[in-house]
């Protein structure tokens, strides 16, 4: 620039270096045209001066990420060189990838400066993680380093994917054939390039003007679009510079004689004059039609190649405008398409045609039981790929229908060399982080602890872990079912309320009640009669005292109840089958130090322990239902155990088959059910939540799963409404209410009618002989309770009349008497009898219905 006053300059080729010579020419106002530095970090819009005479790295972003899309790749590796050229390109890539669900598994950085030890280091390493899929982004000197060694680290076989971006694959053609072996199916993207007639006619003459020298390295030096961009460069300046009639003419800023001096740079006055020429010159080159935009050349389509044999064939094409096609000419489908099927049929690495990563590894536990959710089947002893089936498969190919992408997959279990499981399920979801597995499908668990190594969808059936026991023999069969629906504490009760309700009334009644005397025996048996007989409302003694009516009324309306609740609870223990289990909770199995059972290798174990508080020494692993049901036949003292614990489903088909004998009973602690496990970050997450949410909201389907394998014969919560504890019978907390009003109204009732018995006749006896005692008052009080109340209405209207008990001869008269006797003989009213009793020198009352030793006197002495 200082020295020759250059007027233009082309170059350099790599972007770094184009970096410091576009600041040159920004400074001098000389155009810098390069046809090779296609950093995306390197913008003409930004840098006025610097023209790039080939397409942006970034163009190819969206052709690579529907390359990706189209054959379902969830996880990418990307190998690039730590440069300017390869460092650029990394976020255009991650946004896009980023767009269509791409995870980026790992970001490889191999310096230009790496030997082959430190490269075959970092190959390793990509191995030890199961990478399958890498995109690579280099410069044709490392890239051909790069497989090589790839294909001696083995990993040019099948199962794998390669994808290599315009940067390389542009420059594969001079290429060595070792190279290109080492190279055999990958997937290659490079800006199309038309062959036309002008180009024939070119390359014609290259090989022709080649000297014998030049002839013997012509497999390195064969045309590239590198090079044809490089010619098309050359002519545009060339057009330009006579277009604008340029001449050398530098406005000189100093006199400075370093030519180092980049401050003291001359100024190209016509720089921008010959810029703007360039960009406005078009002509047809031979890398098609140039014409820049916005500085740099326009990219139109790309060609999507495969590397077979010493060449690269063509596979299709890809267009901003319609996405995937096999042949640019054919107009007929104008809909963008990211569709695999728009594409010819290609050879992946390891010579198969089989898409990497040949299956996604999918792990799915083994089971001796319980195979209603995965059952493996194999065809024969040699056979190390079975059959998988059962609902937990069934559920996730119905999921994947609705997939937004397709998914290739291999099933493979979790055994040992002898067919059978190789470890707990949680060790099966922990091969997941240990990269063994790229999914876990099964029965597996959504919990806490699993959640912190592995990403689960969303469940895909109920919840929730609960006990079952063994059910006592039925009772509708018992000798004394009548007694059960009542407590026995309500019976005790309702007995004991019988014999004081019958007390209570006799004692109303006796004085004033001629039903309710007579006899000790006979009056006792009234005592329990007349109380017991209101169950059947049988009873036929009156009632004349309205104490004893208002106690009766409130003891029916409790009887009434009582009897109702009876004959519903017996009625629904004689018509409803009911479950009676041995144990009502865990609390009860613990305190006893019974056997506790559990599925093997599930992680109800450890909630037994942690959860329960259950020591593992008195827990049991069992495989299937038969040995569910032989461990609870034979109950904890037999060498089985008392209770089980087990997740809804698996009790679903245990009690489905053995539901009369069977029943579960506690609590239910919840989970959030089966799902499908993931590597955590792992874009099948939210697509397979998604499928699922349409799977088990489609009734129909998952009922038709359900039904397969007879899952859904067994009604859960029918059997639960079946449960028959002990404290399901009525007990005295139910009727507590009315005992406390009958029971008040009783004692309300007697103390009112006892104290208006000793008010009185209290102060009377105190007057008659107030040197008796206070028992001897009392047991006259007994005395006078015994008698019948002459002044009660009930004996009102009856005659009076005198009866003579004692003999003339023991009887003397006396004043007394022949007043009384007088006074009875002139009486005109009364219709009370008075009877002399010469046992007690009392008067006695009697209707004269009374007892029939008595013998009417003459009312003469």
């Amino acid at each position: 620039m200082k020295k020759e006053e250059v007027q233009a300059i082309i170059g350099p080729q790599r972007s770094a270096q184009a970096r410091f010579v576009i600041e040159l020419g920004r400074k001098a106002q000389v155009p810098i045209i390069s046809f090779s530095a296609t950093s995306p970090s390197l913008s003409p819009s930004q840098n006025k001066f610097f023209l790039r005479t080939a397409q942006d790295d970034s163009a190819q972003v969206k052709a690579i990420a529907d390359i990706v899309k189209a054959f379902g790749w969830p996880e990418i590796v990307l190998i690039y060189e730590d440069t300017e050229y390869g460092n650029s390109l990394i976020p255009h890539l991650m946004e896009a990838l980023q767009v269509i669900d791409t995870r980026v598994l790992y970001r490889c950085v191999i310096p230009p400066s790496s030997n082959s030890t430190e490269i075959i280091k970092e190959l390793k390493k990509l191995k030890a993680n199961h990478a399958r899929i890498f995109l690579v982004h280099m410069t044709a000197s490392l890239g051909s380093k790069l497989f090589a060694l790839a294909k001696n680290a083995e990993m040019m076989s099948d199962g794998y994917a390669w994808m290599v971006t315009d940067g390389l694959s542009s420059l594969l053609d001079p290429m060595s054939s070792k190279v290109m072996d080492s190279m055999q199916g990958v997937l290659g993207i490079r800006p199309y390039l038309s062959l036309s007639k002008h180009l024939e006619d070119f390359e014609r003459k290259w090989k022709r003007n080649l000297t014998s020298i030049q002839a013997k390295i012509r497999s390195t030096t064969s045309l590239n679009l590198f090079g044809l961009w490089a010619y098309d460069t050359i002519w545009a300046l060339a057009m330009a510079v006579e277009k604008a009639g340029m001449h050398s003419s530098f406005f000189k800023q100093n006199v400075s004689g370093c030519n180092a001096d980049l401050a003291a740079l001359d100024i190209f006055e016509n720089g921008t004059r010959l810029r703007n020429t360039i960009v406005n010159t078009t002509f047809e080159g031979l890398s098609g039609n140039f014409g820049l935009v916005n500085g740099q050349l326009e990219p139109s389509a790309f060609e999507v190649f495969n590397v077979i044999g010493k060449t690269e064939i063509n596979i299709g094409y890809w267009t901003p405008q319609r996405g995937f096609s096999k042949d640019l000419k054919d107009t007929s489908e104008k809909a963008y398409s990211t569709s695999k099927d728009k594409l010819k049929p290609l050879i992946w690495p390891g010579y198969t045609i089989h898409q990497p990563p040949s299956r996604l590894r999918i792990g799915v536990p083994v089971k001796n039981g319980f195979k209603q959710f995965v059952k493996l089947e194999w065809k024969s002893s040699t056979d190390d790929s079975p059959n998988v089936s059962g609902f937990s498969i069934d559920v996730f190919n119905a999921v994947l229908d609705s997939f937004p992408f397709p998914l290739h997959y291999e099933f493979i279990p979790y055994m040992n060399k002898q067919r059978q499981s190789n470890g707990t399920y949680d060790q099966l979801l922990y091969e997941i982080k240990t990269k063994k597995y790229d999914a876990v499908i099964g029965d597996t668990t959504i919990i806490a602890n699993r959640s912190t190594y592995v990403d689960f969808t969303l469940p895909y059936t109920e919840s929730g872990v609960q006990m079952v026991v063994s059910v006592k023999h039925d009772e509708r069969k018992s000798l004394w079912i009548f007694l059960k629906p009542l407590s026995l504490k309500l019976w005790l009760t309702t007995g004991a309320v019988f014999i004081v309700i019958g007390l209570v009334i006799w004692v109303l009644e006796h004085r004033v009640n001629t039903e309710f005397r007579g006899p000790l025996e006979q009056q006792l048996g009234l005592i329990f009669w007349f109380s017991f007989s209101t169950l059947a409302f049988a009873h036929r003694e009156k009632v004349v005292n309205n104490w004893s009516r208002f106690v009766l009324v409130i003891w029916i309306f409790l009887v009434l109840i009582l009897t109702q609740s009876y004959t519903a609870s017996l009625t629904s223990i004689l018509t409803v089958q009911r479950l009676q289990p041995t144990f009502v909770d865990v609390k009860e199995v613990k305190e006893n130090g019974y056997f506790v059972g559990y599925q093997k290798n599930s992680f109800v174990k450890e909630f037994l322990k942690e959860q329960l508080d259950i020591p593992e020494s008195m827990l049991k692993p069992y495989d299937t239902i038969e040995e569910y049901h032989e461990a609870l036949s034979n109950g904890t003292r037999n060498g089985g155990v008392a209770a089980i614990f087990d997740e809804i489903p698996y009790l679903k088909i245990f009690l489905a088959k053995y539901s009369s004998k069977y029943t579960t009973i506690g609590p239910l602690y919840h989970t959030d059910g089966f799902g499908f496990a993931f590597p955590q970050g792992s874009r099948f997450v939210p697509h397979m939540s998604r499928a699922i949410l349409n799977v088990t909201q489609n009734r129909s389907k998952i009922q038709a799963i359900e039904n397969k394998y007879d899952l859904s014969q067994f009604n859960y919560e029918d059997q639960n409404t079946r449960i028959s504890l002990d404290s399901h019978s009525l007990d005295v907390d139910s009727f507590k209410g009315l005992f406390l009003i009958a029971g008040i109204a009783s004692v309300v009732s007697f103390l009112v009618y006892m104290f208006k018995l000793f008010y009185s006749h209290w102060p009377v006896l105190s007057e008659e002989n107030p040197v008796d005692s206070c028992w001897s008052k009392l047991v006259k009080m007994a005395k006078h309770f015994d008698q019948k109340d002459l002044s009660s209405h009930t004996f009102k209207g009856e005659e009076s009349r005198v009866y003579v008990v004692a003999s003339p001869e023991v009887f003397e008269p006396s004043p007394g008497i022949d007043d009384m006797q007088n006074h009875t003989r002139n009486s005109t009213e009364g219709s009370d009898d008075v009877v002399i009793d010469d046992d007690n020198d009392s008067l006695s009352s009697s209707s004269r219905h009374g007892d029939a030793s008595m013998q009417d006197v003459p009312n003469s002495s």
